[in-house]
């Protein structure tokens, strides 16, 4: 199946089979219908008394109200799941459209009544006397989990009238300073010198200059965009002590120790696996600058800058086009199993993809369901084995979607930790097989590659991990400046990296950089997570293939409907022990002794 691409162009993903455009009959029929319905749901709600109330008998005619209120609010979530990924899909690719930015506006003001009606229903069952409840009901066991992780969460909600004003003002408050964000850093223009000549280019253009094999390039796109983080920092630093001062009170009004506690509890996992995972990752760092330093030899450097943590190694190291990036991942996931196959057959395709790197558009890669089983990916790719990896990664979450489809929207609520799983297996899986086909030296940039994405995700996460905790504990006594975010962000970096990098040449506006820092709280450690979570289940997949592809895709399937220590046991994992976490930081451990190997050699 051809992709349809002409050569040497990379593809936009194609939205108009979901709708015909943001102004069309048919999407401002669904766009309009969401509010219809969420008026319909309000009026049921209001009806029912579905309200935070004292705790009362169980009766038929509750029991009843349950089942209608979940069935209803799984279909309004399909709805708007579809309506807002379509217009996510015009807004991440040009932050300039003004329409689609309009739309989503107008999105976010609807689903402050529908966080409104979601936290009256978890108020509601915590009067329930849940397991009854489940015992009673089919709809009910089907969303045990749900069910049983709101009723703990009902001990945690403010008064309704505080719940209820919460929610109205995050559309001008958090949800705002992320729209800024997004938006102000996606239209960033960096004036850069290159080649003897000065040129004005998007910030994510200069931030792929990273990855160029001349240092003085990647010295300079470094040097100029710090330069222009510090020209717009007022607004991001505005934005950040913002979100994380209003996290801070809710968290506090909301009776939560503090904001991790309530990270931990909304990513279905327990500070006992947290501190478990965070100790094994930190046993680690030696054997990530170890990579790191034999890196800076491979490169005839005494210590990697920041800008060459992705400096490419080898004059003759393989372009990879889309085309054959695309062929290679389509071969290896069919190998694996025809269901794999047949995603990545659909997502190239029928264009999924979005891969253009151009002006307004986001930067890295995501992958966000659409519909039932259907998904679309955006990234900017490179012509280089890591971009192809990173495709593999996003289809893995659109496989993950495949399994979730046949589950209801309340049953497929996936936390970040869990998230992460199909992701890095099929990552891994694509990379693996090209390491066997590799000569000595594609191994060391494969390998290369592959330990640059486990250092960002143990090491530099583990860094920003610790700066958001500090963050969070300065932000409870004033806001933080500029230079307060600067010198936290270097110290993490230097408690983390140590004598990996150069100690002064770091990047002290990462805070600036990290979109997620401004969309929720700890997104860090759930990537780590997801990684190690990942290689555990990669390495049981080639102990026994046939019993891990047994039961794999009935966890993919799960993962909104248990915690992660009672999903892992199913694999014979104990999350809650340093242990599982070492075996999956071993497997990275072999990947550096084999790179400082193949170093020394060649």
């Amino acid at each position: 199946m051809s992709t349809n691409i002409p050569a040497g162009a990379l593809p936009h993903w194609d939205l108009s089979v979901i709708y015909p455009g943001l102004d069309s009959p048919a999407f401002l029929s669904d766009f309009h219908s969401i509010t219809t319905t969420l008026d319909q749901l309000t009026e049921f709600f209001n009806a029912r008394g579905i309200a935070k109330r004292e705790p009362a008998p169980l009766d038929a005619a509750t029991v009843a109200t349950f089942e209608d209120a979940i069935n209803a609010a799984n279909a309004l979530l399909d709805q708007s799941r579809t309506v807002g990924a379509y217009i996510t899909g015009f807004v991440t690719t040009d932050s300039r459209d003004n329409l689609a930015q309009a739309k989503m506006s107008e999105l976010q003001q609807q689903s402050v009544r529908l966080t409104q009606l979601a936290t009256r229903l978890t108020a509601w069952i915590g009067s329930l006397d849940v397991e009854e409840l489940i015992a009673r009901s089919e709809v009910a066991r089907a969303h045990a989990f749900m069910l049983r992780k709101a009723q703990i969460e009902a001990t945690h909600l403010m008064s309704p009238a505080e719940e209820e004003l919460a929610a109205e003002l995050r559309v001008t408050g958090s949800t705002a300073w992320v729209r800024l964000h997004g938006n102000y850093t996606s239209q960033l223009t960096v004036h850069v010198q290159l080649d003897g000549k000065p040129q004005s280019l998007p910030m994510s253009m200069v931030r792929n200059l990273a990855y160029d094999p001349r240092r003085e390039v990647r010295r300079a796109a470094f040097e100029a965009e710090l330069a222009a983080w510090k020209e717009h920092a007022v607004p991001i630093a505005a934005a950040l002590n913002s979100i994380k001062g209003a996290t801070n009170l809710l968290s506090k009004r909301r009776h939560w120790d503090s904001p991790l506690d309530a990270a931990v509890f909304d990513n279905n996992i327990d500070r006992a696996t947290l501190d478990a995972m965070m100790t094994a990752a930190q046993e680690s760092f030696s054997d990530l600058r170890r990579y790191l330093r034999a890196k800076a030899r491979a490169l005839g450097l005494p210590a990697l800058a920041w800008y060459d943590i992705f400096a490419p190694l080898g004059d003759g190291a393989r372009a990879w086009s889309f085309d054959e990036g695309a062929a290679f991942i389509r071969e290896k996931f069919s190998a694996y199993s025809p269901k794999l196959g047949a995603l990545a057959n659909r997502a190239f395709g029928e264009h999924w993809i979005d891969a253009e790197p151009r002006v307004g558009k986001r930067d890295g890669a995501f992958c966000m369901s659409v519909r039932k089983d259907e998904s679309r990916v955006l990234a900017n790719f490179k012509p280089t084995f890591a971009a192809v990896a990173t495709l593999a990664h996003e289809l893995g979450h659109a496989y993950h979607n495949v399994n979730l489809a046949p589950r209801t929207m309340l049953q497929r609520a996936t936390p970040m930790t869990l998230a992460e799983t199909a992701s890095i297996f099929c990552q891994r899986l694509v990379t693996n097989a090209a390491l066997q086909d590799a000569d000595a030296q594609e191994q060391v940039v494969i390998l290369e590659e592959q330990l640059q994405d486990a250092t960002q995700v143990i090491v530099d996460i583990s860094s920003r991990f610790i700066f958001e905790q500090r963050v969070f504990e300065q932000r409870q006594k004033r806001e933080l400046s500029i230079d307060e975010f600067n010198a936290l962000m270097l110290q993490t970096q230097r408690e983390t990296y140590g004598d990996g990098l150069d100690p002064d040449a770091l990047h002290p506006y990462m805070w600036a950089v990290k979109q997620h820092y401004y969309q929720t709280s700890f997104y860090n450690y759930p990537y780590m997570f997801g990684l190690l979570f990942g290689l555990g289940l990669y390495a049981r997949f080639l102990d026994d293939a046939e019993k891990f592809k047994a039961g794999y895709d009935e966890l993919l399937s799960s993962t909104g409907m248990a915690d992660a220590a009672e999903l892992a046991s199913q694999f014979g994992i104990d999350t809650r022990k340093p242990d599982f976490w070492r075996a999956s930081l071993d497997v990275i451990r072999r990947d550096v002794e084999r790179f400082e190997k193949l170093v020394v050699e060649g």
